[in-house]
């Protein structure tokens, strides 16, 4: 059965991070179509990139590394949440997504991100590091807004509106992560 990582992708305190993906695990549990698990930054401690050389050659030295490369390899797909800081994603989301490469690629994934206007500039900060990792962004996303989605900008409170939006994300991200399996098989036996 196909694999879906849900990844916290904020270690802040007080995080808002995990509470929405927590939100897209219980959505995404209620369908038979994928296995979903949470990915949380926080129980992978991985320093500022410190491997010497590029992630591309697949050569990890250090253990943390190695630990992020398995736990990353094992899914056939993402959905990240991200909250925006300052027109862009969180540092530690950035750097987690720069330790590797081939655990990345031909792999689909989709975008919850929230903000002042929907986290949608964080949505397309990933987009672009995504291409550069020949990962398949999904066109659905959830757009959560603080001012709509947040109790006083603070408590998440979606609207019920958003579970539909959730919901297309999701058929999007399990069809390409399925379709792309063939792609993931043959890179892994050349």
């Amino acid at each position: 059965m196909t694999r879906i990582g849900i990844i916290v992708g904020s270690t802040r305190p007080n995080r808002n991070s995990e509470k929405v993906a927590r939100w897209v695990h219980d959505i995404a549990s209620q369908r038979g179509d994928a296995e979903f698990e949470l990915i949380d930054l926080r129980d992978h401690t991985l320093p500022h990139l410190d491997e010497p050389m590029p992630p591309s050659y697949g050569q990890y030295q250090n253990e943390h590394t190695k630990q992020w490369s398995a736990t990353i390899a094992a899914f056939d797909g993402f959905v990240i949440a991200s909250p925006e800081y300052n027109h862009g994603i969180p540092g530690v989301l950035k750097n987690a997504l720069d330790y590797l490469y081939t655990e990345w690629t031909n792999k689909a994934v989709g975008f919850v991100t929230w903000g002042a206007v929907g986290g949608a500039r964080a949505a397309e900060h990933l987009r672009t590091i995504a291409g550069e990792l020949q990962m398949a962004d999904v066109r659905r996303q959830v757009t959560l807004s603080l001012a709509a989605d947040f109790e006083h900008y603070t408590e998440f409170a979606p609207g019920d509106h958003q579970a539909a939006a959730a919901n297309a994300m999701l058929d999007q991200v399990i069809t390409w992560s399925t379709a792309l399996a063939p792609v993931r098989a043959a890179a892994a036996a050349a």
